[in-house]
């Protein structure tokens, strides 16, 4: 970026400190992953920050972590606590440096360091380049140990070790959810997945992504029952450090630092509090976090990178649209994979990922992030708007906060309107369009808990065309975190009382006690709330075939029915269409025949993902017929399948409609904030606001 270029015309050049400014129409760069030139220099042994963790430059580094105010200057950041030398000095105040300005500026003279500490006396170890050597060699042994990086801390162990990750699944405690791994360089990611042209793109953009990849080799323990494995390559000093020397591993589980269902922690006494229990040891340092921001999760469908978590390295860039927000708003976002949305002008200011909000500390997170993204850009929110759920903490959050604008308007939106407008404007359409939603739920306007939705929307508003048909949920949330039960709800259904002797594996192995609960359940319409949700159909065919039957994440069971599911085309099952209802009743008949027939289950899971794309197609093409729509957008956590993200798309596009899918959004929750902000806009320009 910075040349040797002499200045023409002007006599003299000046750098003056920047003056507070009410109006702040500044946007704050992201955290940049180390530069090539920084690179050279970390590991030149003549070079005077020779392997200091810190190296950076106007072109790389932290960024949005360190800022705790505008104007980007030293003394706004958490590096203020360290005095520049005279040699720092000089290179930040020379404009043909490539360190002019560069506000994180520092050297081993004047800078942060490292410190290995020991978890269970919080002794400090050793400091420095001694540290880094004794992390290494403590990974290597098998320990954990959590590393404080840019946005938050990860919980590090050697990916090949297997004694090593099943200590860290044990005491995170997190039974069977993939692990996020850095390589050392590409030629490993390569060792172990394979790797497209644009996904090494990807893989060594400044944004530094986890990228999700299709396997090679298995790594055990790692990601089991998927088919890929999430990669990310080294994106701090420190990162190349740790895989520099001889003796260390070429690949860490590098996983978020902190308990399950709790945000990543971000600070040393918290880190300690938190992970304490988790890690042996801590490879800390003294330049202070000011927000906590996760690693960004991202893969690669028909040559195009799609958001999965949009966070470190992209926020807080904004999205710009091609239109004005005329009020600033505040979308509070959905409950799981949260994020909010700040709004001024046409831009929108897309979170980092929150993540589930389920407890206290996330939503004190979500709190603090909101009165951080508030600040720095100066948005004072005359609308927030909400999913309709009346339960969700984000809800509640919308509903009872008490904010500085006297006359504050509050919209609620539904949650799938949300995730098919989010994908709309991501693409940059207006207009109504089919709207296709599956997900695992979303409240609906009937107080159901959709999922499976057929939608004609805009901007504005929108009409249920059709859904999956309705089935109980017996327990509630009880029937996520057991697949089987939705299983044995679509069976009775189907088959009343007698599903119990159809001569299945499946109907062998329930337990008969549990069965007359849950049957009760559903018969006396106890906590059993009806939902369409293509999530828990997924959930029940993925019990059926017995590959889970007990879910310990989110999406576990689909996720690793797509694991196992052919990949050659086979066709799809039966099913009938109503007047606005798709009834799938004729699919589980279908599939206990070929059970029962021995069909091979990858051939079943392959038939039920080829009958899910059947009906999306299938729908699309009715509605058409009826409305003259042509435009299609897919939006839902369902269509992070890249099975049936690829047959459906095919197959639309084979039938001539242009579809649409989000990019630069999450598919999944992740982008329901975005949703709830653009739709808010259109309803307050129309007045359309109840």
């Amino acid at each position: 970026m910075y040349k040797n270029q002499l200045s023409v015309g002007y006599s003299k050049f000046l750098i003056k400190g920047s003056t507070f400014c009410d109006n702040r129409n500044v946007l704050i760069s992201p955290d940049i992953a180390i530069c090539d030139e920084c690179l050279v220099e970390l590991f030149d042994p003549s070079d005077r920050r020779f392997r200091y963790p810190f190296i950076n430059c106007t072109n790389c580094g932290p960024r949005f972590a360190i800022i705790h105010d505008i104007p980007y200057d030293r003394p706004k950041t958490t590096m203020q606590e360290f005095l520049m030398c005279n040699s720092c000095q000089k290179e930040y105040e020379d404009p043909l440096n490539r360190r002019f300005h560069a506000q994180p500026n520092a050297c081993p003279e004047c800078g942060p360091e490292v410190e290995l500490v020991q978890s269970s006396n919080l002794r400090v170890k050793s400091k420095k380049e001694r540290a880094i050597k004794e992390t290494v060699k403590l990974l290597k042994e098998g320990k954990i140990v959590a590393i404080k990086g840019l946005g938050g801390f990860h919980l590090a162990c050697d990916a090949l070790n297997e004694e090593a990750v099943k200590n860290l699944r044990k005491r995170k405690p997190r039974d069977n959810k993939p692990f996020a791994l850095m390589a050392k360089d590409l030629k490993v990611v390569k060792r172990y997945c394979r790797v497209s042209s644009m996904e090494e793109r990807v893989l060594c953009s400044s944004r530094r992504s986890v990228v999700l990849l299709r396997k090679k080799i298995d790594i055990p323990g790692i990601a089991p029952g998927n088919k890929c494995l999430g990669f990310m390559l080294p994106y701090t000093p420190l990162h190349h450090l740790l895989f520099s020397l001889p003796d260390a591993s070429p690949v860490l589980v590098m996983t978020s630092g902190n308990i399950s269902d709790e945000p990543i922690s971000y600070n040393d006494n918290d880190a300690v509090a938190h992970l304490g229990n988790i890690a042996d040891y801590f490879l800390t340092h003294n330049r202070k976090i000011h927000i906590r921001c996760d690693d960004s999760v991202v893969r690669v469908f028909e040559d195009k990178e799609i958001a999965i978590r949009r966070s470190r390295g992209y926020v807080p860039e904004p999205i710009v649209l091609p239109f004005n927000f005329d009020s600033p708003i505040l979308a509070c976002g959905a409950e799981l994979k949260n994020t909010f949305c700040l709004t001024k002008d046409n831009c929108a200011f897309l979170s980092h990922y929150i993540g589930d909000m389920e407890n206290l500390e996330v939503l004190l997170a979500f709190e603090e992030g909101i009165q951080h993204f508030e600040h720095l850009f100066a948005i004072n929110p005359t609308v927030i708007t909400y999913d309709l759920h009346p339960e969700y903490l984000s809800t509640k959050y919308a509903l009872n906060i008490t904010h500085s604008t006297f006359h504050i308007k509050r919209i609620g939106i539904q949650h799938h309107h949300a995730h098919i407008v989010s994908c709309m404007a991501d693409n940059g359409i207006k207009g109504k369009v089919i709207g296709v939603a599956f997900d695992g739920l979303g409240y609906g306007t009937d107080g159901n808990l959709w999922g499976g939705e057929f939608l004609v929307a805009d901007y504005t508003q929108f009409t249920r065309v059709a859904h999956l048909q309705y089935i109980p949920m017996p327990g509630g949330t009880q029937a996520i975190r057991e697949p089987w039960r939705m299983t044995a709800s679509y069976l009775w259904r189907i088959y009343g009382d007698d599903f119990i002797n159809l001569g299945i594996e499946f109907t062998d192995s329930i337990d008969k006690k549990k069965w007359k609960v849950l049957k009760n359940l559903i018969e006396y319409n106890i906590n059993s709330p009806l939902t369409s949700s293509v999530g828990r159909l997924f959930d029940a065919v993925s019990a059926l075939l017995g590959v889970c039957r007990l879910s310990t994440y989110e999406a576990q069971p689909a996720i690793e029915l797509e694991g196992i599911a052919s990949e050659d085309y086979n066709p799809p099952y039966d099913y009938e269409i109503g007047k606005n209802t798709i009834k799938l009743d004729r699919i589980f008949s279908e599939i206990i025949k070929d059970i029962k027939s021995n069909i091979p289950i990858d051939i079943i899971a392959s038939r039920f993902h080829s009958t899910i794309a059947d009906i999306v197609v299938n729908m699309c093409n009715r509605i058409r017929e009826d409305l003259c729509l042509n435009r299609v957008a897919l939006s839902g956590g369902v269509f992070q399948n890249m099975i049936l993200l690829g047959q459906v798309v095919n197959q639309l596009h084979n039938n001539g409609f242009k579809v649409y899918i989000p990019h630069r959004i999450p598919v999944n929750d992740g982008g329901i904030s975005f949703g709830q902000a653009v739709i808010a806009n259109s309803k307050m320009k129309n007045q359309n606001v109840v």
